[in-house]
């Protein structure tokens, strides 16, 4: 019997990443040209946890030396996004259906046509319409920065996203290119507002809440990866 594909979670931060770490405590791990890897076996899953690094260009990288290497059934993404106060509450767990950059400036042709490029929409009907408690179906968007409070109109009015983060949009686009199934799991660590964020200066924190978002993401899971339609073994 020929071993089906495996699936693939990447986490990009590093402290995210030294949580799961923590959480699984795996024998062995393994280098690539990213960050560390290690294989753990989840409920009736054998996943390839591997680490990429933050930023879209890390994670992009990451997701398709993976997918070169590994033609995952399934890349799934793990980590924390900021969320705009009165749009997300601080715990819940985003699953973004579609994706987009927000950090895009484009001086000399169509705005709307170079956002469009990079808008990357989820084939999730593989998913039940009810999800586990405190999980929702959103929009999320990416740039290469912290949530700035001057950009808060702008991902809520314009993109009318709830939370961001540094790394969604670029994975999900690279996954989709690559045409390989992709799933998204956000953790919303902190609030930002027009006047300020809770998490600026205060990385401890972030580091308290990401710890506890990272435990919950694990533990949500298996529940995910048991409704998604496996690869059989093959001869």
């Amino acid at each position: 019997m020929k071993t089906p594909p495996p699936i693939i979670v990447l986490i990009s931060a590093d402290f995210e990443w030294n949580a799961v770490v923590d959480l699984i405590r795996p024998a062995e791990t393994r280098s690539t040209p990213f960050g560390a890897a290690f294989f753990s076996q989840l409920g009736k899953h054998t996943l390839l946890m591997a680490h990429s690094g933050w930023g879209k260009t890390a994670t992009a990288a990451a997701c398709q030396h993976l997918i070169d290497l590994h033609q995952p059934q399934l890349i799934l993404n793990l980590g924390t996004c900021g969320g705009l106060e009165g749009r997300a509450e601080v715990g819940e767990i985003l699953l973004p259906e579609e994706t987009a950059m927000y950090d895009i400036v484009e001086g000399m042709s169509a705005y709307s046509e170079a956002l469009a490029y990079y808008h990357t929409r989820a084939d999730l009907g593989w998913l039940p319409a009810k999800l586990p408690p405190g999980v929702r179906r959103t929009r999320i968007v990416s740039a290469d920065q912290d949530i700035q409070p001057c950009n808060v109109v702008l991902i809520a009015n314009y993109f009318h996203a709830p939370a961001a983060d540094w790394e969604s949009a670029a994975f999900a686009w690279t996954a989709a290119k690559n045409k390989t199934p992709w799933l998204i799991l956000r953790g919303v660590s902190d609030l930002v507002s027009s006047e300020r964020s809770e998490a600026y200066q205060n990385a401890a924190l972030w580091q308290q809440r990401a710890a506890q978002i990272m435990a919950r993401l694990l533990g949500l899971l298996p529940w995910f990866l048991d409704r998604f339609p496996a690869v059989p073994d093959s001869d």
